[in-house]
């Protein structure tokens, strides 16, 4: 009997082939990228929730996802071509190379040791040559700003932090001094944002008590 896991495999399959889903057969990996990078942000909201159940169906919308573009690879010309199989495969590679106090006898060390010496084996088995290097520009770009600080001091690479009056420059230093006290800017924006819509919220239904909540922003002559 397959387990889900495998049925899940079965099933994209069968969406994917000749008789399927119409709207399946016609994705691509490019028309993909904006479902998948939504379905990570539902993962991350059901977590900052705080709903399990919601975590465990957001999680089975992400791994949607990962066998879509595995089962899209699969079509690939022969040399090129890798199936789900493949990619679990490499996962698994990759976690026991990059885990030899676990696997290997080798000593763990701290947290934040095994945290370096994890981006030193990424740094070789990619042969990267800037800090910057495998750094996603697509993320958010308060992410981005926090990943570039924190690259550039693990490097050791002094590059003053943009001094300008303008806003964005402005922000880039309040990420600079995030990073310096140990906060993940983009966790703690998200945090004030929940909190700032829950206000709204609340002021909307306090309105609903009383007079109703206009929504729409007036300009100055209305």
């Amino acid at each position: 009997m397959s387990s889900p896991l495998e049925r899940a495999v079965e099933v994209m399959d069968r969406l994917r082939s000749p008789g399927g889903c119409p709207w399946d057969a016609a994705q691509t990996h490019e028309s993909l990228t904006r479902y998948l990078l939504e379905e990570a942000y539902e993962v991350v909201e059901a977590i900052e929730s705080g709903d399990v159940a919601l975590l465990r169906e957001e999680l089975g919308d992400l791994l949607l996802q990962v066998l879509f573009h595995a089962r899209l690879a699969s079509e690939l010309p022969p040399d090129t071509a890798f199936g789900i199989e493949d990619v679990a495969a490499d996962l698994v590679d990759k976690l026991v190379r990059r885990h030899p106090h676990v696997f290997a006898g080798a000593r763990a060390g701290t947290a934040d040791e095994l945290n370096e010496t994890w981006e030193r084996q990424k740094i070789d088995e990619k042969g990267r040559t800037s800090a910057v290097d495998g750094v996603p520009l697509h993320q958010p770009a308060l992410a981005l700003s926090a990943k570039l600080v924190s690259r550039a001091r693990r490097a050791g690479i002094d590059v003053p932090i943009p001094s300008g009056a303008e806003l964005g420059s402005r922000l880039f230093r309040l990420v600079d001094e995030a990073v310096s006290a140990g906060v993940d800017p983009e966790g703690a924006l998200r945090k004030v944002a929940r909190e700032y819509r829950e206000a709204i919220r609340q002021a909307e239904r306090a309105g609903a008590d009383g007079s109703a909540v206009d929504t729409q922003r007036k300009g100055p002559s209305q």
